[in-house]
C-alpha cells in the first residue's frame, strides 16, 4: 500500500479547494492510505471523509514550533511514500524537508523548495483555476484533467438541515475576512428587500459572522429572513446550500464549500475577479461583478482592509437588479 500526505495549512478555502488532489489520488491509486495535513480549525471538515485515512493536525496559535516540531516527529514516524505540499510557505518547506518521505513535491516558490524531489513552477498569470494549478504537484503520479474538489457531508449532517429545507429558500454568506472581498452590508439590505416575500433566507457563516448578519436580519423588511451563523458546523452548512436554490457568496470559503458539493452557486466579486483562479465551480454557478471597467479593479490578488481609493465603487456600483436576475432564470 502506497502512502501519501497533503498538506494544505491555510486558510480554510484553500484546504476545500486542495481536496482535489485528494479525490485525485484516490482515483489513480484507489488502495493508497492518504493523509492531509491542515491547519487547526478546519479539521472538522474531513469528518468522516472517505479517502482520508487520517487528519493531522497543526495548531499554529499556541505552542506554535512545538507543535510544528511534534508534527514533524510524527510524520516521520509514518513513512510516506509520497508527500505533495501545496503551501508556498518555509514552514511547511520545513516539514516537507525533514518528512523523510521518498517523493517530496512542492511549489517552486516556498523558500525551501530546493529540498523538494520535484519543483513545480507557481503563477497565478497562465488563466489556470487554483485545482489546476494544483494538479500541476501530481503530474510525475497521476494524469489527466485535476478534479474537481468535493466535501462529504455525512447522513447525520443531512438530517440536521432536513427542518430548513421544508420551504424553498437561498442561502446568503455575507461576511469575508477581507473588507474588499465583502458585499457591503447596505447592498445586501437592498437585495434582501427585493427578494420574493415567500422565498426563506438563511444567512450563513461562523461565530464571528453573528453580529453582522444579525443587523441585516434585524434591518430587513423581508419577514422570512433567519440567521444561522455560528449554528451550524461547516459540514451542515454544505448540506444547506446542497439544497437551495441559490447561494449568494463572496470570494471567499463559503464560495468553495458551494463548489465541493456542486450547490448552485451566484459568487459577488467586489475588488478581486474571478480570473485569478479561484471561481465558483459548481454545474450551476455565475458571477455577479461590476458591469463597468474600473482602472483601480483589480487592486490586488487578495482582499484588502479597506478600499484603496475610499470608495469602493467596485462593490458600492453593483445593481440589485444583477443579484435578483440570477433567481428570475432559475
Amino acid at each position: 500500500m502506497q502512502k501519501f500526505l497533503v498538506i494544505q495549512t491555510a486558510f480554510i478555502g484553500d484546504a476545500v479547494l486542495a481536496t482535489g488532489i485528494l479525490e485525485k489520488i484516490h482515483v489513480t491509486y484507489p488502495n493508497a492510505q492518504i493523509d492531509y495535513l491542515v491547519r487547526n480549525g478546519n479539521q472538522s471538515l474531513f469528518h468522516q471523509h472517505p479517502f482520508i485515512n487520517k487528519v493531522l493536525v497543526w495548531n499554529k496559535q499556541k505552542s506554535k514550533y512545538k507543535n510544528l516540531f511534534k508534527l514533524i516527529f510524527e510524520i516521520r514516524k509514518n513513512r510516506y511514500d509520497v508527500l505533495i505540499n501545496v503551501q508556498r510557505f518555509s514552514a511547511t518547506g520545513f516539514i516537507t524537508a525533514l518528512s523523510g518521505a521518498k517523493m517530496k513535491i512542492g511549489f517552486n516558490k516556498n523558500p525551501l523548495s530546493f529540498l523538494f524531489d520535484v519543483k513545480v513552477k507557481h503563477t497565478t498569470t497562465n488563466n489556470l483555476h487554483e485545482i489546476e494549478r494544483n494538479q500541476l504537484l501530481l503530474e510525475k503520479i497521476c494524469n489527466g484533467d485535476a478534479s474537481m474538489p468535493k466535501l462529504y457531508p455525512t447522513l447525520q449532517d443531512q438530517e440536521f438541515v432536513a427542518k430548513y429545507t421544508t420551504k424553498k429558500f437561498i442561502t446568503i454568506a455575507p461576511a469575508s475576512v477581507w473588507f474588499t472581498k465583502q458585499f457591503p452590508s447596505h447592498q445586501w439590505l437592498k437585495f434582501i428587500n427585493e427578494l420574493p416575500k415567500d422565498l426563506v433566507v438563511y444567512l450563513l457563516g461562523g461565530k464571528s459572522d453573528c453580529e453582522l448578519c444579525d443587523i441585516l436580519k434585524q434591518h430587513s423588511q423581508h419577514n422570512e429572513v433567519f440567521n444561522l451563523a455560528g449554528e451550524l458546523s461547516f459540514l451542515q452548512s454544505a448540506a444547506l446550500m446542497q439544497q437551495a436554490e441559490m447561494n449568494y457568496v463572496n470570494d471567499s470559503a463559503p464560495m468553495h464549500f458551494a463548489s465541493a458539493v456542486n450547490a448552485a452557486t451566484c459568487a459577488v466579486y467586489c475588488s478581486t475577479i474571478p480570473e485569478f483562479g479561484f471561481g465558483p465551480l459548481s454545474t450551476n454557478h455565475c458571477v455577479v461583478q461590476i458591469e463597468k471597467k474600473l482602472s483601480c479593479r483589480p487592486c490586488g490578488l487578495h482582499g484588502k482592509k479597506d478600499c484603496p481609493e475610499g470608495h469602493f465603487n467596485c462593490a458600492n456600483e453593483i445593481k440589485t437588479a444583477q443579484l435578483l436576475q440570477v433567481l428570475s432564470v432559475l
